[in-house]
């Protein structure tokens, strides 16, 4: 059956607000064409996501995987014929939004980092604590930013292109905002990632605080941080409030229609990121989460912001 352009956003659409979470909440604050792109973008970007994270498979096979369905977007991208509907829907929103094939080749490989560890932890600080247990690990801040930029600052350079913007400086502050909420999961995640043998903490901050790699694994059930550990989720979290001002400056350099759900989408990442140090840092005993009716009243805030630009006739 052919999937027409309408439909294909349709299916989009119902993937994000399945599967988006925190995003689908700024979505609903888009006019109707960004917010079908951004849909259809994420649908895409969840896709691979799926095929990078299916652990049922070794890495080799994911890879091969997603050398096999990034082929067949090239082919549809160029005009190919496709009854695949997220490929129908985003070869539009690309010609629509002026989306480059290198950009999205980039989200893809964001995906695909996990498949590619920067590093297995082999003598860093701790390991020998965890032997025979080898960790994907990040040896500098500087390679955690090169890996936060193809997970997340990379999304926030396509969001952009939709959103629309004139000022150049805007590319550099999406890439930051980025690296803001990337941090924010990070250390969300810190318990689940170490269970999954992923250690997104730079060692050379985990050595600077004197806190090993078995100290990360064995921190759940409610177990009592140290001061130790404690700084040093402190210092990440700092980093990602660095991080935040970029967000904030990045609002006012892009269309109107578009600011309420980039507004909407920082709230929540930065209120989840208040959370977690409202909570001390304990992310080991329950996974901190935005309660829903926290973020219903952040999009109203949003959606009241869209309503005031539509009176004020704002482009």
């Amino acid at each position: 059956m052919t999937v027409d352009v309408e439909q294909a956003y349709g299916v989009c659409r119902q993937i994000a607000r399945r599967e988006a979470k925190n995003f689908y909440y700024a979505f609903v604050a888009l006019p109707k064409a960004k917010r079908n792109a951004i849909c259809a973008v994420y649908a895409f970007m969840r896709h691979a996501d799926d095929l990078s994270d299916d652990e049922t498979k070794s890495r080799e096979a994911r890879r091969a995987d997603l050398d096999t369905w990034l082929e067949a977007w090239h082919r549809a991208a160029q005009g190919g014929s496709t009854d695949d509907p997220v490929f129908i829907a985003l070869r539009d929103a690309q010609t629509r939004f002026h989306i480059t094939t290198d950009l999205l080749d980039q989200l893809v490989q964001g995906t695909a980092m996990d498949l590619h560890p920067a590093h297995a932890n082999h003598g860093a600080a701790g390991s020998e604590s965890v032997h025979p247990l080898h960790f994907d690990t990040y040896e500098t801040f500087d390679d955690l930013y090169r890996y936060c930029y193809y997970v997340a600052s990379v999304v926030g350079l396509v969001c952009i292109r939709i959103f629309e913007y004139r000022d150049p400086r805007a590319e550099k502050l999406a890439e930051e905002t980025g690296i803001a909420f990337q941090l924010t999961n990070i250390l969300r995640d810190v318990r689940e990632d170490a269970e999954r043998d992923r250690i997104y903490l730079p060692l050379e901050d985990m050595e600077r605080f004197g806190v090993p790699i078995n100290e990360i694994l064995h921190l759940k059930n409610g177990h009592h941080l140290t001061l130790n550990q404690r700084e040093l989720l402190e210092f990440e979290a700092n980093r990602a409030e660095h991080y935040y001002k970029s967000g904030e400056a990045l609002l006012p350099l892009i269309a109107a229609d578009a600011r309420p759900a980039l507004w909407v989408l920082i709230s929540i990442y930065h209120r989840l990121l208040q959370r977690i140090e409202q909570k001390n840092f304990d992310v080991f005993s329950e996974r901190v989460s935005i309660p829903t009716i926290t973020k219903l009243a952040i999009l109203a805030r949003g959606l009241l912001r869209t309503l005031a630009n539509r009176l004020r006739g704002t482009n």
